[in-house]
């Protein structure tokens, strides 16, 4: 690909070679002011049957794309890397970046596509990019193209709840993108024996003092293999987990016992107030009292 001289940032650089079937379709789409301002939204959406002509080079436009390859082959560059977008998989990718894609030579290359935008959609894109590929095979590529297909018959004929169900829609499919994303060949979603255990002693004792020492010697597992494999399964830290359970429990004691903030310390494994009120605050954004009564 010879070297483009991109347009300064924020201002769209656009290539591209329009080639798909009469029965193709492209729906262009105004979001309300209230979907722009609180929904995931739709910018374009349809179905295209593309010729071996047919490419789209784009940068610095203000979308994340979704493709979900039906038959055929796509060719896609991204962040200085090729892909091959094969029948049932989905790439899901970030518009502002240069990208490129292309239908495959000598074969039709039949996909379904959205462009779409939302307060939260950086978030959600970030949430998915740390698996590393813009390209999946998702475990359900059938209630993927089903739920494009329903964006695409939404945006085609709207009703009163339409941008709402549209977003809902997109939240799910995006929801199930970041799933998988975060599964490999050797992470599935059965969680081991080990980390239940785990799990279930933290669940019991977290009102005591836990030394992560101890806990590995209670399960019998290296503390490093421990540690790094309970941040692979359950997502975050032993420490904050424990941290978490204590939170949990000290909001649980403060709307519905009438113990102290002092009492409720000491159930929650903290043997200082002060320690407590400023971790509280820390996590919750508030005291324990000022909780308790915003709750009561």
């Amino acid at each position: 690909m010879s070297k483009i001289n991109y347009p300064p940032p924020n201002t769209l650089y656009e290539n591209l070679s329009y080639d798909w079937s009469a029965d193709s379709i492209r729906l262009f789409y105004t979001p309300s002011t209230m979907a722009k301002d609180t929904f995931f939204y739709v910018q374009e959406t349809g179905f295209f049957k593309t010729a071996p002509s047919y490419y789209a080079e784009r940068a610095n436009l203000n979308s994340y794309l979704i493709i979900h390859t039906l038959s055929g082959q796509g060719h896609f560059t991204y962040d200085n890397k090729e892909y091959l977008l094969d029948p049932n998989q989905t790439c899901f990718f970030d518009c502002r970046k240069h990208h490129k894609y292309y239908c495959a030579a000598n074969q039709e290359w039949n996909f379904l596509w959205l462009h779409f935008n939302g307060k939260n959609a950086t978030a959600y894109y970030h949430a998915f990019a740390k698996g590393g590929s813009p390209l999946l095979m998702v475990a359900d590529s059938v209630q993927i193209a089903q739920q494009l297909m329903q964006i695409t018959n939404l945006t085609e004929h709207k009703s009163l709840h339409s941008e709402l169900i549209c977003s809902n829609l997109i939240t799910n499919i995006l929801t199930e993108l970041i799933v998988q994303s975060s599964i490999t060949d050797d992470i599935t979603l059965l969680i081991p024996d080990y980390i239940q255990a785990t799990l279930k002693f933290i669940d019991t004792h977290f009102h005591k003092k836990i030394r992560l020492d101890d806990l590995a010697y209670t399960i019998g597992i290296s503390k490093y293999h421990l540690s790094r494999e309970f941040k692979l399964h359950i997502g975050q830290t032993i420490i904050d987990y424990i941290t978490d359970k204590r939170l949990n429990y000290a909001k649980e004691l403060l709307r519905y016992s009438t113990l102290s903030i002092s009492e409720i310390a000491s159930q929650c494994g903290i043997t200082h107030i002060t320690h407590f009120i400023n971790f509280f605050k820390r996590k919750e954004g508030s005291t324990p009292l000022a909780y308790r009564k915003e709750w009561t």
